[in-house]
């Protein structure tokens, strides 16, 4: 047996690549379909987990141990790459099913999320029932005895290993320049190679079941000697003595708790400081996953010659409440501190190694103590007990770790950062690690187990105390914090909800910033407060006469605001994913936004926008979006093909969707896949300037449903007649006080940049290559030189404006074109 070990290790490792391939490709499919909210993400980690940890627990009751390990692991795998297939052309026919489902079921939230965590265990659990069982599988191969428990930590520590690699082939290589599909035939490619590997060993290795074999090694014989007969201990007895199982199994599943949990708090405020982009999360991971693959590997070191192993653990335990704490510490001091400029262009690959760096000397230390924390356990558990089939021992260490990590994961994500905010959440890791150690460490009631109890929670507490809050600089400027130190402004407002942080903020001059996870989304500044105004009327007067609109995103609620103006909308829909962002903007932006927020025309949705759209029935006059910036992961759902498809269908006929393109902190290649984009699918569609100054740092994008020419006339004089004077005058605060001024801002049209745009590429929701461009390019800022670039192309469109001569002339003078001389 032990001349394969090392292969199978190899194994391991092969599938814990093809593993994480997979989830990073299932996560993203199935967001297209159920959402990207903190509920939909909270569902879909919970069906994710729940079928491993239900895979390592019904793998030993339902398959007999007489089946030969080698074979049955390799035919997981193989069961595995077929169900990789299956999903990845599955899902993408769900959409339809889902979105007629929907309004009939969901007549209540807790229906609604029923729904979306059948969606998820449709498509996920025969998978990852199948993932969860494969250690189980393995581990009747190698026994229960103290060398195959080692064995076992290191095939667990191979697993992540393998793990680490496929985080980072798939976020850096793999979907950054190929697609889903090709990322997922190469994770098949994986899966196939180890089934045959695996069983081309079983065809050669022999195999017996535990109850056939006559006679154990020397380590089992002891183990099962103790367990039958279990002896007094006396003073100076180190032999193993049997254990309850209980606190190892508590201990080892508040460890998954902490570790899951630690894990959603430290990536929501480093991607907050490193920006939220998909290589900053693929970063994290990948150092998460890196510690727990060598803690893993220690703790099988550990585990096979420690004498008393769950003292092991609950060390391990002691120690993550230290480590909790200097994460903590670090997170909150030294990662901010960090001197780095991100406006100056730099090759992204020197700023990646910056982060790995910074990610790793925060939470590399806690990260590697509970990969230790498994193999420990497991050697605990086994400790004096003959165990016959050790598919069972770990299934039931596994499961119970894996139920203690979904807990941490919705815990943290859900109801303990929404009430209590990071700082607490932290402190609550440092606090359930000395639980978990008291657990590990448990004998029996006595005065010196109550004296380490209580000497674990008295430097437990001392240690929770000292966690700081993550400055506020941070929470709102995010990694361009260290540029804003010097101005002067204070917060009015803090708040950390599920899906974001929130902030506002204010100079001392009186102008008010508005901030959603570490970016400003909007000011009282004055090119901020055009870019806003013109999102809305721009697509007001684009309809003859707009109804329904809806709005993306609340932000500050300005452009919402501005339909409150136009007599004739009936009905103003906002879809916005963080509930505590409406509140606050309309407490603190109440006079620019018109108080949108408490018009009786106002409806908010609180829901990831795309799974809105494609769950309404509604049709609208006017979509316009201002979502959050592109390099965001997750946000390119909100610029791809298929949603502006998606928003088309939902247009009234007239209709029109407008759409926002920051062209600052992007390069040429982001800016070009939007606009190529937002034109595939709006052809005629049209750029629109918001800058005061006629330089480059916001654009919008307008598409029609049905494309006709501008009516200046009609521009003209709607915004003349006494019920538009409200229209009027929020332009006019802009510097947008008549037709021609708002005319001015035209910037070009898609027949004017196909020249421009004949290389970029599309952002479908098969590849999402936005959001791979998008963090490429964020340390480019240059939006003048890219806008001077799209001006180039800008040609008089002839057959786009038109009206009487005496308002024609005008439009054609501004932009160059004189009329002949008439005799």
């Amino acid at each position: 047996m032990h001349r394969f070990l090392p292969l199978l290790l190899l194994l391991f490792v092969g599938s814990g690549c093809a593993a994480l391939i997979y989830e990073v490709v299932w996560f993203q499919l199935l967001q297209l379909v159920i959402g990207s909210s903190a509920v939909s993400l909270g569902v879909l980690l919970g069906v994710y987990m729940g079928g491993m940890c239900l895979g390592s627990l019904l793998l030993p009751r339902l398959v007999p141990s007489a089946v030969h390990p080698l074979r049955l692991y390799a035919l997981i795998e193989a069961g595995i790459g077929l169900c990789g297939v299956l999903v990845l052309y599955g899902v993408p026919h769900l959409d339809g099913v889902y979105a007629a489902m929907y309004p009939v079921i969901a007549v209540n939230g807790f229906a609604a999320i029923l729904l979306r965590g059948a969606i998820c265990a449709l498509c996920l659990l025969l998978p990852t029932l199948l993932m969860g069982a494969s250690l189980p599988a393995m581990a009747r191969w190698v026994e229960s005895s103290r060398e195959g428990v080692a064995w076992l930590g290191f095939f667990y520590g191979g697993n992540i290993v393998g793990a680490v690699f496929g985080s980072v082939l798939a976020g850096f290589y793999l979907l950054r320049l190929y697609d889903m599909p090709f990322a997922t035939w190469v994770a098949v490619a994986i899966n196939a190679c180890v089934a045959i590997v695996g069983l081309a060993l079983a065809s050669v290795a022999a195999y017996a079941p535990l109850q056939q074999q006559g006679s154990l090694d020397e380590a089992m014989l002891e183990e099962s000697s103790a367990a039958a007969a279990p002896e007094p201990a006396v003073a100076g007895d180190l032999r193993p003595q049997p254990l309850a199982s209980r606190p190892v199994y508590l201990a080892i599943a508040l460890s998954g708790l902490c570790a899951l949990g630690a894990e959603v708090v430290w990536t929501r405020l480093l991607s907050l400081m490193l920006g939220a982009t998909v290589y900053t999360f693929s970063l994290i991971l990948a150092v998460f996953l890196v510690g727990l693959g060598l803690g893993s590997s220690v703790g099988a070191v550990l585990a096979k010659r420690w004498k008393h192993p769950s003292a092991a653990l609950g060390v391990c335990q002691f120690l993550l409440a230290g480590t909790a704490a200097w994460a903590a510490f670090a997170i909150a001091k030294l990662v901010p501190s960090a001197d780095f400029d991100p406006t100056i262009p730099v090759n992204p690959m020197d700023v990646f190694q910056m982060d790995l760096f910074r990610c790793a000397w925060a939470i590399l230390p806690s990260a590697c103590l509970w990969g230790a924390s498994f193999p420990l356990a497991l050697s605990a558990l086994a400790q004096g007990r003959r165990e016959q089939d050790a598919g069972a021992l770990v299934g039931k260490t596994y499961a119970a770790n894996t139920a203690g990590a979904i807990t941490g994961a919705l815990l943290f994500s859900m109801i303990l950062i929404p009430a209590t905010g990071t700082q607490q959440a932290e402190r609550w890791l440092v606090i359930l690690s000395a639980v978990a150690a008291i657990l590990a460490l448990w004998r029996k009631v006595d005065a010196a187990t109550i004296t380490k109890a209580a000497a674990i929670a008295l430097v437990a507490a001392g240690l929770a105390w000292t966690v700081q809050p993550v400055p506020w600089l941070a929470l709102g400027y995010g990694r361009r914090m260290n540029q804003y130190v010097s101005y002067n402004s204070q917060p009015l407002y803090i708040g950390e909800g599920m899906n974001s942080s929130i902030v506002v903020s204010q100079y001392p001059n009186g102008t008010r910033y508005f901030h959603v996870s570490g970016k400003v989304e909007a000011t009282t500044e004055t090119f901020d407060m055009r870019l806003q105004r013109m999102l809305g009327h721009l697509s007001a007067l684009f309809t003859k006469q707009p109804e329904s609109v809806l709005i993306v995103g609340f932000g500050a609620g300005v452009t919402a605001g501005t339909f409150v103006q136009h007599p004739t909308v009936k009905k103003i829909t906002i879809s916005e994913i963080e509930p505590l962002i409406p509140p606050a903007s309309t407490k603190y932006f109440r006079e620019q936004n018109y108080d949108v927020l408490h018009d009786p025309r106002t409806e908010i949705h609180y829901d990831d926008a795309r799974h809105f759209i494609l769950t309404t029935n509604e049709k609208f006059d006017v979509i316009t979006s201002d979502p959050i910036h592109p390099w965001v992961k997750g946000t390119s759902t909100l610029y791809s093909k298929e949603y502006f498809e998606l928003c088309k269908q939902h247009l009234k006929p007239g209709g029109v969707v407008t759409q926002w393109v920051p062209l600052y902190e992007s390069d040429f290649a982001t800016i070009q896949s939007e606009l190529a984009t937002f034109f595939s699918v709006f052809p005629h569609g049209t750029v629109w300037n918001s800058d005061v100054r006629n330089q480059g740092y916001d654009v919008v994008l307008i598409g029609q449903a049905d494309p006709a020419p501008i009516d200046v006339d009609e521009w003209k004089d709607r915004l003349n007649r006494p019920d538009h004077q409200r229209v009027l005058a929020s332009l006019a605060e802009v510097g947008l006080g008549s037709a021609y001024e708002l005319i001015s801002t035209y910037a070009g049209r898609d027949d004017d940049l196909r020249p421009w745009l004949k290389d970029a590429q599309i952002n479908q929701d098969r590849n999402m290559r936005l959001q791979y461009l998008a963090g490429w390019g964020l340390n480019f800022n240059h939006p003048d030189w890219i806008y001077q670039n799209i001006l180039e192309y800008r040609k008089f469109p002839n057959g786009m404006f038109t009206g009487s001569e005496r308002a024609v002339e005008p439009v054609r003078r501004m932009f160059g074109i004189q009329l002949p001389a008439t005799k």
